[in-house]
């Protein structure tokens, strides 16, 4: 391991988005006398007679959830795009905005309400790649729809308005910002290289071990060397697929599995239930050949020292770069020893 990374401060290179992130590993010894978030590790109910997604209870609009057993996914009833917006454009000047179109959806991983994905097994956690597979297969085949973004906001902390084990799906007719960018790092590479960044860089962790946290046979879980957040992680299909559709039965069942390992680890580093954005970045659905695209499951947690303790994406952040003290192979080691 190059000790140099792990004493002094240094940039490192998101080879996916082609942007830089600052790491300083001497400022976490530094005293804490910021902001402590308050832990919520109440225990809930299966069953919350005013949660507007548990099963038979009424939402806001007046529908009525059906006693779902498994997985149940909806429309957005506050959805922030609408497929029936009006085309516009705006050219006036600097003054430049267009028309966006979509698709939104609430996708209930289970009908439990106390638990989290940390709390389901690999088995129902299949069931939810299933239903990550057939919207993206159902929206993508929309000809409105160009790109289809998966995701999960896990906690109050990271904004989350209801604690019943959900994720969303938001869909659209252009590429969102971070998704063009590697779409635009892929692109480059494979033309340049005849190979997938994602593999290539895949193969290079694997033979340093130094950010893995677990592997299966299909899939590898890691900090990746340019993460931003303190217990960031990716999961990374060892197979070129540039999507989830690819995954066969066993394979849906292996990133079960790495979902499953990780976020109970995650749940182990504070002893506190860990909250985070996640979210799979794959390739658009604008029928184009995306053959350069690695699909990928990026997770963002917020927590740095304790569960009290929250890692501010503020002053430098804002108006510099991304800034993380804890190296990676640091927060990956942490990580390792809980799995």
């Amino acid at each position: 391991m190059n000790t140099d990374l792990q004493d002094y401060s240094h940039k490192r290179l998101n080879i996916l988005t082609g942007e830089w992130v600052l790491v300083s590993p001497h400022r976490a010894k530094r005293p804490w006398q910021g902001q402590n978030e308050a832990v919520s590790n109440e225990n809930r109910p299966t069953y919350d007679e005013n949660c507007y997604l548990c099963p038979g209870n009424t939402r806001v609009n007046g529908e009525v959830n059906p006693e779902y057993e498994d997985v149940f996914i909806f429309t957005n009833d506050f959805a922030a795009l609408q497929s029936d917006s009006p085309d516009f454009e705006v050219n006036d000047g600097l003054l430049i905005a267009k028309s966006e179109k979509g698709i939104c959806k609430v996708i209930c991983f289970s009908p439990d309400h106390s638990k989290s994905l940390a709390d389901m097994t690999p088995e129902e956690i299949q069931k939810v790649v299933f239903a990550w597979q057939k919207e993206y297969k159902e929206l993508g085949d929309n000809d409105l729809i160009n790109y289809v973004q998966i995701f999960e906001n896990k906690g109050a902390v990271m904004g989350c308005s209801n604690p019943h084990p959900h994720g969303q799906i938001w869909s659209q007719s252009t590429l969102p910002n971070e998704v063009d960018k590697k779409n635009t790092q892929q692109l480059n590479y494979f033309k340049k290289n005849g190979s997938s960044l994602l593999g290539d860089y895949l193969a290079q962790e694997l033979e340093k071990s130094e950010r893995i946290i677990f592997e299966n046979d299909a899939f590898v879980v890691l900090i990746p060397f340019w993460a931003i957040w303190p217990f960031e992680a990716m999961i990374v299909p060892k197979a070129h697929q540039s999507n989830i559709l690819e995954l066969n039965d066993e394979e849906a069942f292996l990133y079960a599995e790495a979902i499953s390992v990780l976020t109970k680890a995650y749940d182990k580093i504070f002893n506190t239930s860990f909250p985070y954005s996640s979210g799979i970045h794959q390739a658009p659905t604008n029928g184009e050949d995306n053959g350069h695209w690695h699909w990928h499951m990026s997770f963002y947690p917020p927590l740095l020292r304790s569960a009290t303790v929250k890692k501010f994406m503020v002053g430098y952040e804002m108006f510099g770069s991304p800034q993380r003290d804890i190296t990676a192979e640091k927060a990956a080691q942490m990580i390792r020893d809980l799995v």
